[in-house]
Order: structure tokens, then sequence, then C-alpha cells
């Protein structure tokens, strides 16, 4: 069931594993455990670290005695595991060994609710010491299954509308919001997946092999791997550093290969570099290859029927870096660029489906299908369970009962959360006649498929699958004193965000002066050291207000005029037009996305 790889003097080894008989015996254990600390049902339970086999022992036994499993992760910045602890009153925590620093971090506030603290390795005695101090009990975790040896507690039962997780999602604006997800969500969209392979030929099975590394903390790599664990299939964890990704993923072997863009792309960039290095030959045997292949996927054919000869003489080595057997390829999180995507389907010999869903959709609510190449760059059609609809946007342009329907996807039907944990508020905003308003625009394609478009909000993800919510960047940056206004922009096929920005004619004139730079004003906006010199005060505000990584700004564009409107950049107001900003300044946007040195992923 759950594999990791054994390190033997200090080099990876085989993959080791735990058979469903074993896990359960240790759930049973960590169950009896759980209840003999005077925990049941309805009680908030943390997890808190990397993937790995006592992460899902853990969630797997809340969910046999009823606690709400309440994922801890610290994307959501500073300060948000003692936010999560506090809001969602935990009462006991299982944390990664190395995470337990973080948490005692949380100290003193989150003892008012924090209780008893299991780590999934040891503890050293200062940690011991230092928990027993604030009135709290820590376990390592070979101590903690021990507990509850000589008791045993019947299950109690449980019901389809139980909540069995809460779990945080960045909210764009103030705190993380906590989504009451029920046992029913689950199931429901178990049972949407299951029927949606099945329809495609591609059911899973006990032979089925997953390499887990997006974060159980997510729904997405959650969901799926719940899928696993009910077809019996296998589950092996990474060792936790993405450039050792592909090295386990070697080992491993998986059949299912589960992705954001950001990973793909890497596969994508590092395939394209070796084949462009590979001598004239090599490169023009791959390019007719592909070509052809690719040629008669569109007339129709299904991938293993499109070139099986060249599969076996070109692209079987691109094959064998993911391992050899990988059959399925899912991406989520964000968008994944129509020619990566396209690519992949033809040199991987797997099917490469891209998925859309939320938080509060229970993730995947739209799948594109195997062998449709006219999906290519779209989510595909609802999975089975749910109900989806398009409501108008008028004050954005998108009707709904147009010719070609657009407008904001909404989405009904048992996979919905069951509202925003003490924020009825919120809950009743998105929600509203059963229907959960997405915040996404859609556009129905005449195949059934849906392309998204746009964004209602000025809100908007990375390609790593993060959100921005560029209204309060641009307030942050807006306090530095050289410039006068800034713009800032990003999407979802890139990873990092530019701005276009007005200096202050007074501060940049000054810095060049200090600088021995000799130059007009306008001049000036387009020298390179000037660009740099207004990057590094954005990035000094950005430090200052400690803002995430991918909220800084890696390029600007500076414009000597301000924004006006005479160029319909701007309302009589002063709001900034987004849709004309990113019309006038693409060419600006293109460049700095081309010569914006690419932060390492």
């Amino acid at each position: 069931m759950l594999g990791r790889r054994e390190i033997v003097d200090g080099k990876p080894g085989k993959y080791k594993w735990l058979t469903y008989k074993e896990v359960y015996d240790q759930v049973m254990k960590v169950g009896n455990s759980i209840r003999s600390c005077g925990y049941g049902e309805g009680v908030k339970c943390g997890i808190y670290g990397a993937n790995s086999a006592e992460w899902i022992m853990s969630m797997q036994a809340c969910n046999a005695h009823g606690l709400y499993c309440v994922p801890l992760y610290d994307t959501l910045g500073a300060g948000a595991i003692e936010f999560i602890i506090c809001h969602a009153e935990v009462s006991i925590a299982f944390a990664e060994e190395k995470k337990i620093p973080e948490l005692l971090k949380t100290f003193p506030n989150a003892t008012k609710y924090l209780k008893t603290i299991v780590s999934f390795g040891k503890v050293t005695p200062e940690q011991k010491q230092e928990v027993e101090n604030s009135g709290l009990e820590i376990y390592s975790w070979d101590e903690f299954l021990q507990v509850g040896q000589n008791q045993s507690f019947d299950l109690p039962i449980k019901k389809r509308s139980d909540i069995c997780t809460i779990m945080y999602t960045s909210g764009t604006t103030g705190d993380p919001k906590g989504v009451l997800i029920s046992n029913e969500s689950i199931i429901t969209l178990l049972a949407g997946v299951k029927r949606l392979l099945e329809s495609v030929n591609e059911q899973l099975t006990e032979k089925d092999v997953y390499i887990s590394y997006l974060p159980l903390a997510h729904i997405f790599d959650r969901v799926i791997e719940e899928t696993f664990i009910w077809h019996g299939a296998s589950i092996g964890f990474w060792r936790g550093d993405v450039k050792l990704l592909i090295e386990d993923v070697g080992e491993l072997k998986p059949t299912i290969f589960c992705a954001v863009p950001r990973v793909l792309d890497r596969v994508y960039s590092g395939l394209t570099q070796k084949i462009s290095s590979g001598g004239f030959l090599k490169k023009t045997l791959f390019n007719f290859a592909y070509s052809y292949k690719l040629n008669n996927m569109k007339k129709g054919l299904r991938h293993g029927e499109a070139s099986p000869l060249l599969d076996k003489i070109v692209f079987d080595k691109v094959k064998q870096g993911l391992g050899g057997r990988v059959r399925l390829i899912l991406s989520g999180a964000a968008p994944l660029s129509a020619h990566v995507e396209g690519y992949l389907r033809v040199v991987t010999c797997a099917h490469v489906l891209q998925g859309y869903g939320l938080t509060e959709t229970c993730a995947g609510t739209f799948v594109s299908l195997p062998n449709e190449i006219e999906m290519l760059g779209t989510v595909g059609p609802p999975v089975p369970n749910v109900d989806v609809c398009l409501e108008s946007v008028p004050e954005m342009g998108y009707d709904a009962l147009a010719s070609t329907p657009r407008g904001e996807i909404c989405v009904k039907g048992k996979t919905l959360f069951a509202g925003y944990y003490k924020r009825e508020d919120l809950t009743k905003e998105v929600l509203i006649d059963e229907w959960f308003h997405t915040g996404d625009i859609g556009e129905w394609q005449p195949n059934g498929s849906m392309k998204i478009i746009d964004r209602k909000k000025n809100i908007f993800k990375l390609s790593q699958g993060e959100y921005v919510a560029v209204e309060n960047l641009e307030n942050i940056y807006g306090q530095v004193s050289s410039i006068e206004s800034i713009w800032v922009y990003g999407n979802s096929f890139e990873a990092f965000l530019v701005a276009v920005v007005n200096p202050s004619k007074q501060a940049l004139e000054h810095w060049a002066q200090e600088n021995g730079i000799s130059m007009d004003f306008n001049s000036l906006c387009e020298d390179a050291r000037a660009k740099s010199y207004i990057i590094e005060e954005l990035s000094k505000i950005a430090k200052e207000k400690k803002l995430k990584g991918f909220e800084f700004i890696k390029a600007v564009h500076l414009d000597s005029i301000p924004f006006d409107m005479e160029r319909d950049l701007i309302t009589p107001t002063y709001k900034k037009k987004r849709p004309q900003l990113l019309k006038y300044y693409q060419n600006a946007i293109d460049n700095m996305y081309k010569s914006g040195s690419k932060p390492s992923a």
C-alpha cells in the first residue's frame, strides 16, 4: 500500500513497502491512542509535514474515529499555522520530525487549544522539556503507538453528512478560509472519477502505482490518493526534493503521474533541451516522428495506434525517463499551456489530461478525456455527479446565452463543500441557491468541454498554483517613495510577477545624479540600471512586509508618462482599467517575460 525509499549508507535504495494489512493495523493503533488521550468524534486533529506513510495513517485514523482532519501547511505564509490551530481549535497535532520547531513557534497562543503533539519521528529532550513546561504532552511516533495498546474502542457510526476534513485555502484577501468537506463530498467525487476512468477504459487496478509528492494538505492530491487506496493500488512517497523527483520516479516506476504545470514545464524544457543538443540526425528523426504521430492523432487515431513503431524507436526513451510505465498524466491547480500539453501527449506515450476544480468543489470538477485531441487547451467536460452552468457577467461583456456561451462557472451537486468554517458571511457570498460561484470565467466548447478564459475578480493564479491578490500588492508596492504608480501583472502560464511602473521623476533623477549617470528622464526609464534600482526598491518593501517569494516583482517596465485617461488606462476616479492596460503594454509584458530571468522552480 505505502512505500518509501530506504536510505542505505546515505544512498537511496529500493522502495520498501507496508502492505494494506500492516497499514490497517497501525491505523488501528493510532486510533486507539488518540481515543486513549480522550479525543473522539468532532475533535480537530492537525497534520503537518511532507507527504509520508504516517501522514496517511494519521488521516485514516481520523476518518475511522470521526475526527476532523485539519492539514497544516506553511505556504499560506508566516503565522498561518498558528492561525489555523487557533481558528479550527486543533486539540491534537501530528507533525513531521523537522516541523516540530515550527509548531513550537505557535506557543503560547496555540496552547489555548493544542494539548497533544505527536512527531512522525523522534522527539529531542529539549523539545520534550519545552512542551511539558507549557502543560502539553508530546510523543514520538513509536511511543504514541503504545499509548492505547491495552485498550480498544469501537469505531463510531459515521454519517455521509459528517465533516471529515477542514482544508484551509489561501484567501485572496485576509485570512485563510477553512473549507468544510464532508464524507459524502469525497465519496461522490471518487465515484465520479471511477465512472469516468471506466468509461474511457482506464480503470484503476491494484497493479497501479502512484508517486506521492504533491502536498496532501491540498484537495487535489488527497482525493487522488483516496482513489488509489479505494482500488487497492500502491502509493510511493518522494524524498521531498524537487531536484530528485525524477530519480524517485525512475525507481518507483509509477503508472499514474499527477502534476502541476510548473513540473510539466520543467519536464518539457528538459526534453526539448536534450533533443536540440542531440546532433542533427537525432534531432531530424525526432522531429519527423513527432510530426508524423501528431498528424495521425489529429486524424482521430488513438495515441497507441498513431505510430507504434516510432513509439518503440524514438519515444521510448522519453517514456523511460518517467519510469517506463506511466499511462496517465493528470495536470491540475493552474492551466497547462496547450503546446506543452500537446507535446507531452505525443512524446510520453501517455494520456495527458488537464483538470479543473477548487477546494470548495472537492477538486476535479472537469477533466479532459483521453484520445480527444480537440480538447487540447481545455479542461474537458464536467465529471459525472456534478452539474455545471455558466452565469452571464454583463459588466465584463460575458453572455452565457450567446452563440459562444461565456460566463462565470457555477457548480452544483454533492461534491460541494459544506461552507466556510465560522464564516457564514463568506459562504453566503459564493453559495447562491445551491450553486457555487467559482469566480472563474469559462467558455463552453461545441464538444462539451470547458475552456477557462478569465477571472471575475482581480485575482489570478501563477503557474505553480498560488493565488495572487493584485490590488493588495499594488497597495504595498505603492508605498515605495521612488515610484508614482504601479500596475502589477501575472498570469497562470508564468511563475512570476512583472510590473509597469511610473517612476517619480525627482527620485529617479536624484538616483542618477548620485550614481554619475547623466541622461534625461525618458532615457533613464529605458536604462537597465534604473530598472534594477526600481526592482531593488520594490524588493526592499516586499521583504519588509514579509511578502511570499512569488509575490516579489521580478521585472519592470518604466513608463515616463503616468497612466492617464487619454490612453483609456484609468477611470475618472483613477481606478486601473486592467484589460486596457494589458492591451496597451502587451509588448512590454512579452519582453519582460522573455528577458526576465526565470526564477528557479
